[in-house]
């Protein structure tokens, strides 16, 4: 549920590429939004704390509105905006200061105008002092002579915040209230796939929002955009990618900025969500961002959605039977992985995904113990002894092994297992597989990568 109290909202908006994303980075203090010269580049609302006004707030950004680029997206896109004014306290409405005031520009004051007092008109992109005579020809859409600024060069910048500060006084109480309370944080989720395998859907239906635009469109979302959700009294920040196609596949510029994106949200969640289209089967790019998953070693969970479009007509048993067998023969390598058949569009069995994220994360906090782990590895070399080499004339011997966990895994613990061995080199792969199995058989570990690390002894220096 919702807290009661939130921070107050700063929501930039205008038409498209007036600059509002490159605004919304510098208030945010780090890149978030994509800045490119393409119009029409930010599709949802991307959301950020503010990290340089007195009084906190968060911000929005928003889909450029009034336009005709991307017609297919332009309804759409201008609800997004019209959700994000209704929700803000402040609205950042900004104009290109070099093209001066166009016809768009005017319709969406006339819009604006209904909540005027909300509004602080921004004339971006004013980058030298020869552009701040053309305030008085935006003064005429009734919103105020306008303060001009360039988010590019940082001009006037401070001049800004102290207007802001100025419009957010009056929320201090209620921002700092809200700053206390998100101080239970939860967990960093990725939301990753695809194109078109739902991860938007997916979002919207545990927000129980059309935050995020879906559409039938493959490749709708090009951010990837941090979404506040609060549940059972944390804290926790949806991650919503772009769908990860092949590079040589890839249209724009924009397209391979989103994925690097979408890669490196995988690198600073705590957990990810792999999204496959049930319905239409799991292809090699399904298998490429598994892969992707499994090399930065992170807990996950894999989402089989549109449940409700796989064989319909089947009975559930044999309908739950196939799927099982179609996503570990082609996602084997994601074994640790549990699976859940969801359908996104008809919120079906969406409860049972924060069940397993709630047991993933209490599996992670029973890091095994050294004696323990030194116990079952014992057990599993008597039980099974590793092969001799032939190459290097001996066996391969345990030593000792203990458990290190990485800070970065702070919230869901991914441990590394160290083992000293007399030879790292007789480590064979198929033998790490055995002693993963045979930890996995003796510890509860859902959703968790088990990682080894061999170490050679020293030799005795002579």
């Amino acid at each position: 549920m919702a807290s009661q109290t939130r921070k107050p909202v700063v929501a930039l908006v205008g038409r498209p590429n007036v600059g509002k994303s490159a605004l919304f980075n510098r208030l945010a203090g780090r890149t978030i939004s994509i800045v490119h010269d393409q119009p029409g580049v930010t599709r949802d609302r991307v959301s950020a704390p503010c990290t340089l006004t007195d009084v906190p707030c968060d911000l929005v950004d928003t889909g450029g509105i009034g336009a005709l680029v991307d017609a297919d997206f332009a309804e759409a896109v201008s609800t997004e905006a019209q959700i994000a004014m209704d929700t803000a306290e402040i609205i950042l409405f900004l104009v290109d200061a070099r093209e001066g005031l166009t016809p768009v520009d005017e319709s969406i004051a006339q819009q604006l105008r209904k909540a005027a007092k909300k509004v602080c008109l921004v004339l971006n992109k004013a980058d030298h002092e020869e552009l701040d005579h053309i305030a008085g020809d935006f003064a005429r859409l009734g919103l105020g002579a306008g303060l001009s600024v360039s988010a590019a060069h940082g001009r006037n910048f401070k001049a800004l915040l102290t207007e802001l500060d100025t419009r957010l006084t009056p929320f201090t109480e209620s921002a700092r209230e809200a700053e206390e309370a998100a101080r239970v944080t939860g967990l960093k989720i990725v939301v990753i796939g695809k194109p078109n395998a739902g991860k938007s859907s997916l979002v919207n239906a545990i927000l129980d929002d059309e935050r995020t635009i879906v559409s039938e469109v493959a490749g709708t979302t090009r951010d990837a955009v941090d979404i506040p959700y609060d549940r059972a009294g944390e804290r926790h920040t949806l991650i919503d990618t772009a769908g990860l196609r092949q590079r040589s596949r890839m249209d724009t510029s924009v397209e391979v900025f989103s994925a690097m994106r979408a890669e490196r949200s995988i690198r600073r969640a705590d957990l990810c969500l792999l999204v496959v289209d049930l319905s239409a089967g799991i292809f090699a790019q399904d298998r490429k961002i598994a892969r992707l998953v499994q090399r930065e070693q992170k807990p996950c969970i894999i989402i089989a959605n549109k449940w409700d479009l796989y064989h319909p007509d089947a009975p559930k048993r044999a309908r739950m039977e196939e799927a099982e067998e179609a996503i570990r023969t082609e996602l084997f390598f994601l074994h640790y992985a549990p699976f859940i058949c969801v359908s996104a569009r008809e919120k079906q069995e969406l409860d049972r995904i924060f069940g397993s994220i709630r047991k993933v994360r209490e599996d992670a906090q029973n890091v095994i113990g050294t004696g323990e782990l030194n116990r079952l590895l014992a057990n599993a070399l008597r039980r099974n002894p590793p092969p001799a080499s032939k190459r290097h004339r001996k066996r391969l011997k345990i030593l000792y092994a203990t458990a290190a966990v990485n800070e970065r895994y702070a919230a869901i613990p991914v441990p590394r297992y160290i083992l000293f061995v007399n030879d790292k080199r007789l480590l064979a792969d198929s033998y790490q597989s055995y002693l993963e199995n045979t930890l996995r058989e003796e510890t509860s570990s859902l959703g968790l990568p088990i990682n080894f690390s061999a170490r050679s002894r020293r030799k005795p220096e002579m």
